[in-house]
């Protein structure tokens, strides 16, 4: 086991990454055809001979939205391949508008591959949201009416490939609008609160939430409210109108459905890969970090280590959480306490300062468990020889020695090196997300959302991001669109520096990122601007 996991320790630290060498995104010496063929996104509208170019791992050439016009909002795109790490760029963005039309009967999930006439409706990307008919504070439709548009954002950060980076770039949006489309007529009566059950009385009829005397068709007593039993049948206490319940129903904003759908989106995404790796040659696992705006609000989605952060008005408002095994360490345990087999007899759910030598057996080392924030002292006994579960420290703590993040898509037949051991269980697909209203505040030129794949982040602070765009965007024009994706071309450079002697380097020569990167800059005055 000591040798098994030295060798993935050695293999994963070490930064080289081979998988996905086949030059299309897929795994070497896979038979299986290529869901999506490798690309670099699709709206920077690269030649085959410029994406060649740019795959370039010595020089590392910064790649640039070449128009403005090409996505909405004036947003500003840039991304700059690794120094060697894998064969192609494992990162992968996406950014579209996309109406979700009603379909009957409804339907949850996308065609394995998009129809002509799919429900998520690709739009070309017009600057700005101009000429769509959308109203910005309501987000009435107007040659839409019949469906529900929303902006869409993306960054995908492959590992093991870039196979499943592609996928999901291409499938997540499809999966978000088929989720949003259950809710859509409930979302556009922004005053009706949603119905506990669809197809039911509205809930403003429902006597709790109004504070009415409830009518006998409708009261329950405690006793029959808990069975879930109505008052005046069989079982009940009498046929008499019982007092009101002591207890109402739960409250659910609309935001809540929003947040939902995304959820299921990326459950569904996730599942999508794993049903169809069996039919295609999908490498590897991503971590996701979807933005999506939606009736003047933004819903940032995160399952992974990318991260995004809002930049207002000289202060940062965080909209992301990074998932790693550092971040994620209780819950990890808990699911390695309560299902041991999924360790292999050859872990342990137990954090040590370090590894457990055989020598220390009988003594007392300090350690703790999920239930623990603190530190304890433990009497060392056989079953703590076992490797533990997290493993290392900051970027270089792995799960189970093999996978340094903890939430992210795909990874479904990753194996602890030399074992039978399967990583997924521990690797969740679920986001976090977060909900920022547009409304509730006036931007200006220079507020805007910045992503960032962690290519940028391992290297550059929330702080050092946030001064470096605000000084790049007041030197600008504000009449400039092309200023942001300028500013995305500036904190690129910034991660990755200059090649020197001693490799890539930064300010005060500091070591630059080896990783690809990949950074969207949104301006946010244009959530609040109207057609």
């Amino acid at each position: 086991m000591l040798t098994r996991v030295k060798s993935a320790v050695a293999g994963l630290m070490g930064g080289i990454m081979t998988g996905g060498g086949s030059g299309a995104g897929g795994s070497p010496g896979c038979d299986l055809p290529l869901k999506f063929p490798y690309m670099r996104p699709e709206f920077l509208g690269l030649s085959p001979d410029e994406i060649e170019c740019s795959a370039d791992h010595i020089a590392r050439p910064i790649l640039i939205l070449k128009e403005t016009r090409r996505l909405p909002w004036a947003t500003g795109y840039a991304e700059v391949i690794n120094a060697g790490k894998s064969a192609l760029n494992e990162d992968q963005a996406c950014c579209e508008l996309v109406v979700a039309r009603p379909r009957r009967p409804m339907s949850y999930c996308p065609p394995s591959t998009p129809s002509k006439t799919p429900t998520a409706k690709r739009r070309q990307s017009l600057p700005n949201g101009e000429s769509l008919g959308l109203h910005m504070e309501t987000g009435r439709l107007g040659e839409e009416s019949e469906g529900l548009m929303f902006h869409y954002w993306a960054l995908f950060d492959g590992h093991a490939g870039s196979g499943a980076a592609v996928f999901a770039s291409r499938m997540l949006q499809h999966h978000i609008a088929c989720q949003l489309q259950s809710v859509m007529e409930i979302l556009r009566h922004a005053t009706a609160p949603p119905p506990t059950v669809m197809g039911e009385e509205p809930e403003n009829n429902n006597p709790y939430l109004q504070g009415n005397t409830p009518g006998p068709h409708r009261s329950l007593t405690r006793a029959a409210s808990l069975r879930g039993g109505p008052a005046g049948t069989p079982g009940s206490p009498s046929n008499t109108p019982p007092p009101p319940r002591f207890f109402v129903e739960k409250r659910i904003q609309h935001e809540s459905l929003v947040v939902g759908a995304m959820e299921n989106a990326f459950k569904e995404m996730d599942a999508q890969i794993e049903r169809e790796k069996h039919s295609y040659n999908i490498s590897g696992g991503c971590t996701a970090l979807a933005v999506v705006y939606l009736l003047g609000k933004l819903y940032v989605g995160n399952a992974g280590d990318s991260r995004a952060i809002i930049i207002r008005n000289n202060e940062i408002v965080p909209m992301s959480t990074e998932f790693t095994p550092e971040s994620e360490r209780q819950r990890l345990q808990f699911l390695g306490f309560m299902q041991p087999h999924l360790l292999g007899n050859e872990f342990t759910h137990l954090e040590f300062p370090r590894r457990v030598q055989r020598k220390e057996v009988g003594k007392k080392m300090l350690y703790r468990d999920f239930t623990m924030s603190g530190w304890a002292y433990k009497t060392v006994d056989d079953d703590d020889l076992k490797f533990p579960l997290i493993y290392g420290e900051g970027k270089k703590a792995r799960v189970l020695a093999t996978i340094g993040v903890t939430r992210g898509l795909g990874d479904h037949d990753l194996k602890v090196h030399d074992s039978n051991i399967y990583i997924k269980p521990f690797l969740s697909c679920c986001p976090e997300v977060k909900v920022y209203n547009l409304l509730q505040y006036e931007h200006g030129a220079d507020d805007v959302l910045v992503m960032g794949t962690d290519g940028l982040w391992d290297v550059l602070s929330n702080q050092e991001v946030a001064e470096a765009v605000t000084t790049f965007l007041a030197n600008c024009d504000p009449d400039d669109l092309h200023r942001y994706t300028m500013a995305a071309q500036d904190l690129v450079m910034r991660a990755r520096g200059v090649l020197r002697d001693r490799g890539w380097r930064i300010t005060n020569e500091r070591l630059g990122s080896g990783d690809d990167i990949s950074v969207f800059i949104i301006p946010l005055m244009y959530g609040n601007r109207q057609p």
